[in-house]
């Protein structure tokens, strides 16, 4: 991992941290106050129907109070019309009233009637729970509430219920009524699944907004590393031309002195050794010193021809001289008449101002192109174009031969490694085609500055 991956991660993973801390205590208390709420919602809830229902009981009791002031009714007389009245009042849904003796006799049940004249003092729900003694007792304490389970009315599925019950003073009746507390449970479940799905949401919007945040961070993170490596690349490049144009002025140098300094100096003792053979054979033609001067002169004449060699290789002074138009058809010339190959130049650049790494970079790719097409293309034709768009110079050779494979032809030419190479230094692009049977062709574009 590189040194801008790490100070990547370390900038991710603080933040990850303190969010991964922050989310978990946030959904720890939200849940720990959701759990309070609920408990505060419930018990108010509880406390609100408890009131309704004592408010049930005291509406009955109200009216029960009045047939028992009602003198003109004996007191069985008016018992028979509270039973009657306690049967036929009702609330809500399923609500219903009521009504035991102090034995635990039922004296009004509208949903079960035959219960009505049993004695269920010892009555028990599933959970053992004696809840005709516990609703006597409230009564008896001058009224209360408990809690039980009982069937529910259509149904009659056992749930659990909550009743309150008083005495009716004189008869020492127990009377009452109940509400099933599955509406309150389902009321709860609702809130507590919409506190769930707020917090949900809430941490869902926490989880995009840290990805957003963690992309955001590896997007900019990405495009500075981008940004540093394309001005790290631009520098790399112009370093590069500086230096291409330092090693073109030193080639140029180098080769100056070597033609005009070193060269001229070989072929100054190549005429000395002339002239002292001409001497030599003037006074003593059989002198055995003529014969080595021959010799000197010959390897003389091998080292010019080195020199030179070496001088024009460095720098052909062609192009320095003449310019590169008179240096490619020099080059094409000499190619033509080694080779036998037909050579064609297309050159349309008359009013373009090359820079020298351009021109040096153009020239050597002619050189390369001609020597590949020499060895291995066994082609009869080549054509060669320069011309300028869209402020660059193109640079194209083609030719006729038998082709290659572009895979084994960039993975194994050293060659055209080279000119690729040395195209994209400069900024240019390099782009090569070729089909077996069927010749190449090479594209190169090069910037103008």
């Amino acid at each position: 991992m590189n040194l801008k991956a790490k100070i990547l991660l370390l900038a991710i993973l603080p933040l990850l941290s303190a969010a991964g801390i922050l989310s978990y205590l946030g959904l720890t208390h939200a849940h720990s106050l959701a759990t309070q709420i609920l408990g505060v919602y419930e018990q108010n809830l509880i406390e609100s129907k408890k009131q309704a229902l004592k408010e049930q009981v005291e509406l009955a009791f109200s009216a029960i109070e009045q047939i028992r002031r009602n003198e003109t009714l004996s007191e069985e007389e008016a018992k028979s019309e509270v039973i009657a009245l306690l049967s036929q009042m009702t609330f809500g849904e399923d609500g219903y009233f009521f009504a035991y003796d102090q034995q635990g006799i039922n004296l009004v049940h509208p949903t079960i009637p035959a219960f009505v004249g049993q004695n269920l003092f010892e009555f028990e729900d599933r959970s053992g729970n004696l809840l005709i003694q516990h609703l006597l007792n409230a009564a008896n304490s001058g009224g209360g509430y408990h809690r039980y389970i009982w069937e529910r009315p259509p149904l009659m599925q056992q749930e659990d219920k909550l009743g309150y019950a008083m005495l009716i003073p004189d008869w020492e009746w127990m009377f009452g009524t109940g509400l099933y507390l599955d509406a309150i449970y389902a009321d709860i479940h609702q809130v507590k699944q919409a506190i769930d799905d707020n917090i949900r949401n809430s941490f869902l919007t926490v989880m995009l907004v840290l990805l957003f945040t963690v992309i955001l961070i590896v997007i900019l993170g990405l495009a500075i590393n981008l940004h540093e490596h394309r001005l790290a690349d631009d520098r790399l490049r112009q370093l590069v031309k500086k230096f291409m144009r330092l090693q073109v002025n030193e080639r140029r140098r180098f080769s100056r002195e070597l033609h005009d300094g070193i060269n001229q100096q070989l072929v100054s003792m190549k005429f000395r050794i002339e002239l002292a053979c001409k001497k030599l054979e003037n006074q003593t033609p059989e002198h055995p010193a003529i014969e080595d001067l021959q010799k000197t002169e010959q390897i003389l004449n091998q080292t010019i021809q080195e020199v030179r060699q070496i001088s024009h290789s460095l720098r052909p002074v062609l192009l320095d001289d003449l310019g590169l138009e008179s240096a490619l058809r020099g080059l094409l010339d000499q190619f033509s008449e080694r080779t036998s190959i037909q050579v064609k130049l297309e050159y349309e650049l008359c009013k373009v101002d090359l820079p020298d790494d351009v021109g040096t970079t153009v020239y050597r790719l002619a050189q390369e192109c001609l020597t590949n097409i020499e060895k291995h293309a066994d082609a009869s034709h080549v054509k060669l174009r320069l011309y300028s768009a869209d402020k660059e110079i193109h640079f194209e050779a083609s030719d006729n031969g038998k082709g290659f494979n572009l895979k084994t032809a960039q993975r194994n030419g050293i060659g055209l490694v080279n000119m690729k190479e040395r195209v994209e230094v400069i900024g240019g692009r390099f782009v090569l085609h070729s089909e077996m049977n069927n010749g190449a062709h090479i594209l190169a574009s090069l910037p103008c500055k």
